[in-house]
């Protein structure tokens, strides 16, 4: 069962990777082994954490008793008023509750993500530094797959 939407897509799995855009553009300072492999440590976990956080998602809608289909529908009509969905009031109680529930889930993944940085011993400046510069850095790209490899 795969949980999709707008909103929510891309956040979870490549949360760094995709956040970083809006922060201080990337440090120059050559990314050492060991902050790469610390980065590689926490990448992993989250990744974990990701697939924990959209199985916790999908049965936040299934406790609604609404289809994840009909979840991603009425959704789409909220983020995007070009999209018309007809609904019932219970579904629009169902939503909202879903909503909310969803966000509080966010919300505990995102203060995790930081967590588990700062315990990796890379500050969150780093890593989205990091983060940054893997996505135009072809060397820094094959030593973090290097690393993967290990």
């Amino acid at each position: 069962m795969t949980f999709r939407t707008k909103k929510f897509a891309g956040f979870f799995l490549f949360f760094a990777l995709t956040a970083t855009t809006l922060f201080a553009q990337a440090d120059q300072a050559k990314v050492t082994d060991a902050e790469l492999n610390k980065f590689a440590a926490v990448f992993q976990q989250m990744r974990m954490m990701n697939q924990e956080v959209q199985q916790k998602m999908a049965q936040v809608v299934a406790e609604e008793e609404m289809e994840i289909q009909r979840f991603n529908q009425i959704h789409k009509a909220q983020l995007d008023p070009a999209v018309e969905v007809e609904t019932t009031e219970e579904e629009e109680e169902a939503y909202e509750e879903i909503v909310a529930e969803i966000e509080e889930v966010q919300l505990e993944f995102q203060e995790n993500i930081q967590e588990n940085v700062e315990k990796s011993g890379l500050t969150m400046e780093r890593y989205k530094q990091i983060a940054t510069r893997l996505q135009t850095d072809a060397e820094l790209q094959q030593r973090l797959k290097d690393t993967f490899q290990k």
